[in-house]
């Protein structure tokens, strides 16, 4: 059931799709989440990027806490509550599984998004090619800004691999892995076969809502969540309230009790006065 006006809830915001257009934040969107704050919701941001590369930028109207990682990372009043990575036997598996299926891959960790010499020069080489739009500049702006450049990937904490290309599709690649890591198509445009994310299983967005609404003390049907993509579908299927983005993933309008426009129409405003969130 949409909560009234009088109700306290807990809003979760897929970040891009969902709270913003390739990294760039409507100014609407500010104000309405500033709005709901002063209401007494809480308000969070829920998304697959790694928590380095959740800029100040996106974080300026004011959040109560932020799941990053999709689900591996949860935070709230600055205090974390999950920060989990891939054990070290199935990373260095991961790890090697990339090497031979050729994938351009970075590791995403709290603290960095780790990449090899190779994988940076073919970012540079998407982020300036011609015909890239440049309302994708902010994005690749805060993956620039979180990488950290090494010789090996072998021995470092992470909990997503993010594959730029492979020479097979990601889903082949996870198979040869093993059952505790799954993958997900990629959310940034054009960047062709074998890219996405690989991550652990068991960890969705879902299980990094969960921990904050047992640290709260609240109940899923407190929870709103709103978002667009694949990686969005459970958190959708937890929350009491759930709200999709008009073009998003079928899977997830399906889900979706309010159907809300994108962040190029500034489409939270209306989704959240309708919910009487404002």
């Amino acid at each position: 059931m949409p909560p009234t006006a009088s109700s306290s809830r807990a809003i979760f915001l897929d970040i891009d799709g969902t709270y913003a257009s390739h990294g760039v934040v409507p100014a609407e969107h500010v104000d309405v989440v500033r709005r709901a704050r002063a209401a007494g919701h809480r308000v969070l941001l829920c998304t697959g990027r790694a928590r380095c590369a959740v800029s100040p930028r996106l974080l300026e109207a004011g959040f109560d806490g932020v799941i990053a990682g999709a689900g591996a990372y949860a935070e709230i009043g600055g205090e974390v509550l999950r920060d989990e990575v891939f054990p070290a036997a199935l990373a260095r598996r991961s790890i090697d599984a990339l090497a031979q299926y050729g994938a351009v891959a970075m590791l995403e960790s709290t603290q960095a998004l780790y990449a090899l010499p190779a994988t940076r020069d073919a970012m540079e080489e998407r982020a300036h090619r011609p015909g890239t739009p440049a309302a994708q500049a902010a994005l690749w702006e805060d993956l620039r800004d979180a990488r950290r450049v090494v010789d090996s990937l072998h021995g470092l904490d992470f909990a997503k691999a993010v594959t730029l290309s492979a020479h097979a599709n990601l889903s082949e690649v996870a198979a040869a892995i093993g059952p505790e890591v799954a993958a997900v198509e990629t959310s940034i445009q054009d960047l062709g076969r074998g890219a996405g994310e690989l991550y652990l299983a068991h960890v969705t967005k879902a299980v990094g809502i969960a921990a904050v609404v047992d640290r709260l003390g609240i109940t899923a049907a407190d929870v709103v969540a709103m978002g667009d993509g694949p990686n969005d579908i459970e958190m959708l299927e937890y929350a009491g309230t759930a709200v999709g983005i008009a073009g998003g993933h079928p899977d997830v309008l399906s889900l979706a009790d309010v159907v809300a426009e994108g962040p190029e129409n500034a489409g939270l405003v209306a989704a959240f006065t309708d919910l009487g969130l404002v």
